[in-house]
């Protein structure tokens, strides 16, 4: 921890510190391994908030020096570097059982801007949440990745804030900025599921926001009062105007770029066709199964399964 370090970023070295599932630390080795010049792995979704890495798909994110050293292959390196994460798939055996992960390339420059300075909610949404940090190469490195995850959290309250009510909780604060992200990608998810993610660390999100919200950049006045809980929003309606139209726009953005990640992904994934069918079914509840003639022309596979999922409703 060092001496310059913010409340905000104090708060976040003490949980990715966290207890890490067991089984986690391997397939991030397993991981690494595959790559050169990898500066640490973040861990992050369903498997750190069940607490087991034997069951699901655990997500990764490896944060690496540069795309030309990480790879092999000068065209992923590209395709990294054009649109990044590259998504790769990984299992391997583990104490008599398989574990799986799905883990993201990115460089700890395309990290800094994704978290702290894009537009579109894609990395700083995912990364305001509670996530693990993995074997950092130093302690600057380290320093550097809680500033990172400090802009994120940033990020986060400050494009949301606009569309809370006039008095609000750290919870209404967090479950209407994830509502607002599920709309930016390809996904299903509503108030019920971005309920569910804050409801799981209630102690992670009313920490950061205190602190965050004591900055008094952010147009807030915290409700006086012993266990007071409440804030009171002081924007402007044209503010709010503005902030409203620029999440349409990250909607329009955001389910384009979802849909190049995941035709990029059919080039990065082993098996790319199925990966593509299993997460679009897992985000929208719609089910294609391509015939043994659509399997045998990927390229066209991929056209006529985007198509025939738009027209079932799959991209919302």
């Amino acid at each position: 921890m060092t001496s310059r370090a913010t409340p905000l970023e104090k708060l976040l070295q003490q949980w990715t510190a966290g207890p890490l599932p067991v089984g986690i630390a391997a397939l991030a080795e397993a991981a690494r391994a595959r790559h050169r010049g990898v500066a640490a792995v973040l861990f992050y979704g369903s498997c750190l908030r069940s607490g087991r890495a034997d069951e699901g798909l655990a997500d990764l994110y490896l944060l690496v020096d540069n795309y030309s050293d990480a790879f092999n292959s000068k065209f992923q390196a590209v395709m990294n570097w054009l649109l990044p994460p590259n998504v790769f798939y990984l299992e391997i055996p583990w104490q008599g059982k398989t574990l799986r992960a799905k883990y993201a390339v990115l460089t700890l420059k395309d990290f800094a801007h994704g978290t702290c300075h894009w537009f579109h909610s894609y990395l700083w949404a995912r990364f305001a949440q509670p996530c693990g940090l993995i074997a950092p190469r130093t302690a600057e490195i380290e320093a550097r990745i809680h500033q990172f995850l400090a802009g994120a959290v940033h990020s986060f309250v400050r494009h949301s804030l606009p569309q809370v009510n006039e008095t609000f909780t750290p919870r209404d604060l967090w479950i209407t900025g994830l509502s607002l992200t599920y709309r930016c990608e390809l996904r299903t998810e509503g108030p019920q599921t971005a309920r569910r993610l804050v409801d799981a660390a209630p102690e992670y999100y009313a920490a950061i926001s205190h602190a965050l919200l004591a900055d008094p950049k952010f147009p807030v006045v915290r409700v006086t009062g012993p266990e007071s809980d409440s804030y009171h929003l002081k924007i402007s309606a044209p503010h709010k105007r503005r902030n409203r139209r620029a999440w349409r726009l990250r909607q329009f953005q955001g389910k384009i770029l979802s849909v190049l990640r995941l035709l990029k992904g059919f080039l990065t994934f082993k098996n790319g066709l199925d990966y593509i069918l299993w997460k679009i079914e897992r985000h929208s509840g719609v089910r294609f199964e391509p015939g043994p003639t659509l399997r045998r022309c990927p390229p066209l596979a991929v056209l006529v399964t985007f198509w025939k999922l738009f027209r079932q409703g799959a991209f919302r």
